[in-house]
């Protein structure tokens, strides 16, 4: 027990840094939470955790780092990835350069949250990275995968709808069309730098 621990301990440190920190996922989030509220981004938030424990789950498996071991395919899921983000940035920026917000838009569905995990090559380097560090040690094999992925997935869930939150509170002291512009401009210069990170 006190061995399983000592591997578990380590994994939930590294799961929550990595869950906590800003990215692509939780950039989206906060602009979700603003634009959408909490309530109706729980579908995207839900959809990042289950993507990332698929992604886990196949990067123990292997799959992971024959996929950043292809470099045409590596450089393909980072156009992918970088393409969204600027897609989204766009649709940010249409946002803060026009009063209201279209009635039509709608929240990231649980299904494109979930595949966009798959086109962001920062997911796939930070599951890769924990898989080789962070594996439990545990007999059978698919019962260590299974208790890697509870793990990361129960730290995850949390971490990330702290951004989705903290857009839902932000929303509320932006009911200026002003400060809704200027919160828009700063959200889309940090989804560009997410974009261009992706090459970094």
């Amino acid at each position: 027990m006190d061995s399983l621990f000592s591997s578990l301990f380590p994994l939930a440190v590294f799961a929550f840094v990595s869950s906590i920190t800003p990215g692509p996922n939780n950039i989206m989030l906060t602009s979700s939470g603003i634009r959408f509220g909490f309530k109706r981004s729980i579908p995207h938030m839900l959809g990042i955790t289950f993507g990332f424990a698929v992604m886990l789950a196949l990067c123990a498996l292997g799959i992971g780092s024959l996929i950043l071991a292809m470099p045409t395919l590596h450089v393909a899921l980072k156009v992918a990835g970088s393409g969204y983000l600027v897609y989204l940035a766009w649709q940010l920026r249409s946002i803060a350069f026009r009063q209201r917000v279209d009635e039509n838009q709608r929240p990231m569905t649980f299904f494109g949250a979930a595949l966009f995990q798959f086109v962001n090559p920062k997911a796939w380097v930070m599951a890769v990275t924990g898989v080789a560090a962070f594996l439990p040690v545990v007999q059978p094999v698919w019962l260590s995968i299974a208790l890697f992925c509870l793990v990361f997935g129960a730290i995850n869930l949390p971490c990330v709808s702290v951004w989705a939150g903290a857009g839902s509170v932000l929303r509320r002291f932006l009911a200026e069309p002003k400060w809704q512009r200027v919160f828009c401009v700063v959200m889309v210069v940090l989804t560009l730098y997410s974009a261009v990170a992706i090459w970094l």
